[in-house]
């Protein structure tokens, strides 16, 4: 089995690096109902987990989950659609551009200012996320905090100032 190449991500004393407490609205198990393509869902997580079927029936028993943690359980045991790998990364920033265009959450993105957002965790999400490797580096591809960041960069661009 071929390793993905894990990539060191730079985080400066003021990097947000944990989703929880006061940035917990980073988060995609944040509870906020969102609207994509017409069916609400009541987290990121939610969405995203469904968004991986075609099939109607898979994505509302995802969409039902009790919890964002119970959602992504359920999109582990779904049938994947096949267009889902080229995808997922647009697909999740169009689910966050959605999160982050209530006014609300948009303001609180973008009071994080240009700290750099790093998803990281201890579960050894390497995608999505990093984590520190034994010399205390952050070590990952931070897809989420990336995509945070980006749109954090729009949002200053697009919305007059707060």
């Amino acid at each position: 089995m071929k390793r993905k190449a894990l990539y060191k991500v730079d985080a400066p004393v003021d990097a947000i690096t944990r989703f929880d407490g006061e940035f917990d609205f980073l988060s995609n198990f944040y509870p906020h109902d969102m609207v994509i393509d017409g069916v609400t869902y009541p987290t990121v997580e939610h969405a995203f987990q469904a968004l991986k079927t075609d099939d109607e029936g898979e994505r509302n028993r995802v969409r039902e989950s009790k919890s964002p943690y119970l959602a992504k359980r359920a999109g582990r045991q779904i049938t994947m659609r096949d267009s889902w790998n080229d995808e997922r990364f647009d697909v999740m920033e169009r689910i966050l551009r959605v999160k982050f265009a209530a006014p609300e959450l948009a303001a609180k993105l973008r009071a994080t200012g240009d700290r750099p957002l790093i998803e990281g965790n201890t579960w050894r999400d390497t995608t999505w996320g990093c984590v520190k490797d034994k010399d205390g580096d952050w070590r990952g591809q931070n897809r989420l905090g990336t995509a945070l960041m980006e749109i954090r960069e729009w949002l200053k661009a697009t919305l007059p100032k707060v």
